[in-house]
């Protein structure tokens, strides 16, 4: 993979949303804890984890569509990611941070070092937090980002500095930044804890660290809390109370750059803790109000407001994390086109759009779990590269509330099917769960697609127009004529057996589900056959033998 001056390739830039996913994942529960400023709702961890995990996913989708991906377009692609995946003050704040950065390593500056190039991606980065927040505010993540910059620049001065001495400089600034925050803001003092924001933005440098030299960074300084006692989350004054209404408002935004100066101006009368990080007509807003219309209004008249995100924190704090009036049992499906998900929903399931190209989200798939209402979930990813998506949001729901999760690791929508259709909230939660796991793992798949470019497949090497037969995932034929191949995988998916067929039609798929369904009747008299439109993209049948 082509390599920048940073010493920053494709690779090494999918390796550090990686690990500082995992990172933070792991450190999640501990920032969460840490969390007694701007308001102390306890998710600054789980925010910064969404945020980063969502650039995380946005990177590796794009590999996936395009293994040979260009530096460039990697970039655009992890700052676009965490743009549209950021939630709460110190996530927006980091997507804003990753987006400065990126935009500078994407830079060409010709006798520019390595060194030279990370430090000024790091300077771009703590200037981008800055002007992003409203009122900056000093031991906060802003001045743990402001240290680890300022460690850079004075790293990169020295001539035989590469770009892993600049990281390394800036993680081990940041550490002792973090340390001095409660002295900086007595809220943190008071609680004896220090800045969430700015422990997680340690996690992130960390992260880059370890991805530039190999080595994992030594654990904090001395002194530096880990898991705090809790405070007593009973806010008695101000805005948080069950009285009294205070809000955090979130929206994506399209609008004109025009457009955002007036709209911070009018969100700043409004409230505090206002962020609108973007550009290029994307943007998102975050602000604390007390009038929740009057900020969306606001953001009417600068654009198009879209994926508004309302949290009241006085029933946040007094309930936990999620509302504590659940219920009753809900699957969440991952469908892949217009008919799958009208038939997940007829059978009363929560539906996430998906499919190749436009795979969910952690944070997608972690909304519809803990907006359903349920007190048990089951997830059907229903997609291979979405099930570990599944699982870390399945993890975060449970820990942040009092509802269990459950993902069953369906591979592809035909499986998915088949769970639902056994789907029996009457019985026992670990009952159901094991039926539908069981139902799912005995459903034997296959797909027909048409390559999109020249590759080498299990089944040989492909050229474009060439029609693919998929088999549990794997390609399995490669011919010229559609349903010459939609018979073969069919034969091949009935020869462990079966009494039910399931095909499901994708775009211009219905006269090829038709043929292939009459062909089974016809060769196979002692063989059910459902034909369903599913409205999928890409793969003109979906199969399965059951």
């Amino acid at each position: 993979m082509e390599t920048v001056p940073s010493g920053i390739s494709t690779e090494s830039l999918a390796r550090f949303v990686e690990i500082a996913t995992d990172a933070l994942s792991g450190a999640r529960e501990e920032i969460d804890a840490l969390n007694v400023y701007p308001v102390p709702d306890g998710d600054t961890g789980t925010n910064m984890f969404l945020t980063i995990s969502a650039a995380r996913d946005a990177v590796k989708e794009a590999l996936l569509q395009e293994p040979d991906l260009d530096r460039g377009a990697a970039l655009r692609t992890l700052a676009r990611g965490a743009l549209l995946g950021a939630r709460g003050n110190s996530g927006v704040i980091l997507s804003q941070m990753l987006g400065a950065f990126v935009a500078r390593v994407g830079e060409v500056t010709p006798g520019a070092t390595s060194a030279t190039v990370a430090a000024e991606a790091m300077q771009r980065a703590t200037d981008a937090s800055y002007g992003a927040v409203g009122k900056p505010v000093e031991g906060t993540i802003l001045t743990v980002a402001r240290a680890a910059s300022d460690a850079a620049m004075a790293c990169a001065e020295h001539d035989e500095s590469r770009a892993r001495d600049v990281f390394t400089a800036a993680a081990g600034a940041a550490r002792e930044a973090l340390a001095r925050t409660p002295s900086q803001l007595k809220v943190l003092a008071d609680a004896g804890v220090v800045d969430a924001g700015g422990r997680g933005l340690c996690v992130v440098l960390d992260a880059a660290e370890t991805v530039s030299t190999g080595r994992r960074p030594p654990p904090a300084p001395i002194g530096v809390p880990r898991i705090p006692v809790p405070m007593a989350a009973n806010p008695t004054d101000g805005d948080l109370t069950c009285d009294g209404p205070s809000y955090e408002v979130m929206y994506l935004l399209e609008a004109d750059d025009s457009q955002i100066g007036p709209l911070k101006s009018a969100l700043a009368d409004l409230g505090d803790s206002l962020v609108v990080v973007g550009g290029e007509r994307l943007w998102n807003v975050h602000v604390h109000v007390d009038d929740v219309g009057a900020a969306i209004e606001a953001g009417i008249e600068a654009g198009r407001p879209y994926r508004v995100r309302v949290t009241h924190f006085a029933e946040q704090i007094a309930e936990g994390r999620w509302p504590a009036t659940r219920s009753g049992r809900k699957v969440v499906v991952v469908a892949a086109g217009p008919g799958l998900a009208a038939l997940f929903e007829e059978v009363g399931a929560v539906v996430i759009e998906g499919g190749p190209g436009r795979r969910p989200s952690t944070g997608q798939i972690l909304d519809a779990i803990t907006s359903c209402g349920a007190a048990e979930v089951v997830v059907l990813p229903n997609d291979g590269d979405s099930v570990r998506a599944a699982e870390i949001a399945a993890r975060t729901a449970e820990v942040a509330g009092e509802i269990r999760v459950e993902v069953i690791a369906t591979q592809a929508q035909v499986q998915g099917l088949a769970a639902i259709a056994v789907h029996e909230p009457g019985r026992t939660f670990d009952q159901d769960v094991r039926e539908m796991t069981a139902t799912a793992r005995h459903a034997r798949h296959g797909e027909v697609t048409v390559a999109a470019k020249q590759a080498m497949t299990m089944a040989g090497p492909c050229e474009p127009g060439d029609v693919l037969g998929v088999i549990a995932g794997d390609f399995a034929v490669v011919g010229h004529d559609i349903r010459d191949v939609a018979v073969d995988i069919i034969e091949r998916l009935l020869g462990g057996g079966g009494e039910l067929v399931t095909i499901v039609a994708g775009v211009d798929g219905d006269d090829l589900a038709a043929r292939t369904a009459a062909y089974v009747e016809r060769t196979h008299p002692a063989v059910d056959v459902a034909v369903y439109q599913g409205g999928q993209e890409r793969y003109p049948l979906l199969m399965s033998v059951e």
